[in-house]
């Protein structure tokens, strides 16, 4: 058990150093084709586990249909928006944003899936909108300085809630993997023009430790430790799980003042217990729902 939560954590460090490392990456390369690169050696990884696996299978019209759906809006735009926000947003505010992704999963999986809509995930939804006000207006309305690039970053967070409706759909009749791949090559074809149309000009890096940090994070981020939040997540409860994801902005913050050297404001702090407060709130009554009607 204690080595199962051990695993979790690192999965959540990675995750939440991702912020900072992606805010690096496009100083170095233009958004479109940091996108396409990275999706290319996600491909390459996952393509290559598949065929270690033996895991190559068929699907029928109606998946490949969905998979094209979350191959363009939970791959290309999530993975092309997250890097076109970080060019301006802050990584610690972005996290915070994105932390509110199971609020927003929460109402749509109520809207499309029929899941039960509860008092407490509204309390949640309120208590994190106040931890994201703290956030982006440092606590005052005068100050409220909403750039373009949290603009991109709402935008993955929205695809991203999308995705894991989408994934969860599709869960019921392929396996992670199968999905994974596949929408991975879609959003990666998608991309290829992208890079040459959404780009004002293209920046790409010489340096050799630029690429290592763009080949290691796609590799690590969303493979290694996406294989290994599923293979450990079945020893622990759910419950728990969620809350270990929920310090990914804790991480952001400590990564971007150690590597960006970016001050912690007590308002983000602040902030930032409101909105895993709220998303814990939220997300902890919704799984309990779901225990109760599994009962």
């Amino acid at each position: 058990m204690l080595k199962a939560y051990a695993w979790l954590t690192f999965c959540v460090v990675v995750w939440g150093s991702n912020f900072v490392f992606g805010k690096i990456l496009v100083q170095h390369f233009s958004p479109s084709l940091l996108t396409s690169l990275r999706l290319l050696f996600i491909v390459i990884f996952l393509a290559g586990l598949s065929s270690y696996k033996k895991n190559f299978k068929k699907i029928n019209k109606t998946d490949f249909l969905f998979i094209l759906l979350l191959g363009v809006i939970g791959v290309f735009i999530n993975q092309w928006s997250f890097f076109a926000g970080l060019q301006t947003a802050d990584p610690t505010t972005s996290a915070l944003i994105l932390a509110t992704t199971p609020i927003l999963t929460g109402f749509l999986a109520a809207v499309f899936l029929k899941e039960k809509l509860t008092v407490r995930m509204l309390l949640g939804s309120l208590v994190a909108i106040i931890g994201i006000y703290f956030v982006v207006a440092k606590g005052s309305f005068s100050s409220i300085q909403v750039d373009k690039g949290l603009m991109w970053i709402v935008v993955t967070m929205i695809t991203f809630a999308i995705m894991i409706i989408m994934t969860r759909v599709l869960s019921q009749r392929m396996d992670p993997l199968t999905i994974t791949l596949y929408s991975n090559v879609v959003g990666f074809t998608v991309s290829i023009p992208a890079a040459f149309s959404l780009d004002k000009s293209i920046r790409i890096s010489t340096d050799i430790s630029h690429w290592a940090l763009l080949i290691g994070t796609a590799v690590v981020v969303h493979g290694i430790a996406a294989l290994i939040w599923n293979s450990n997540i079945r020893h622990v409860d759910a419950s728990k799980a969620s809350m270990l994801s929920n310090l990914e902005p804790f991480v952001a913050m400590i990564m971007g003042l150690l590597l960006l050297f970016k001050p912690i404001a007590g308002v983000e702090i602040l902030g930032s217990l409101f909105i895993v407060g709220g998303v814990i709130l939220s997300t902890y009554q919704r799984k309990k729902a779901v225990q109760v009607n599994g009962s």
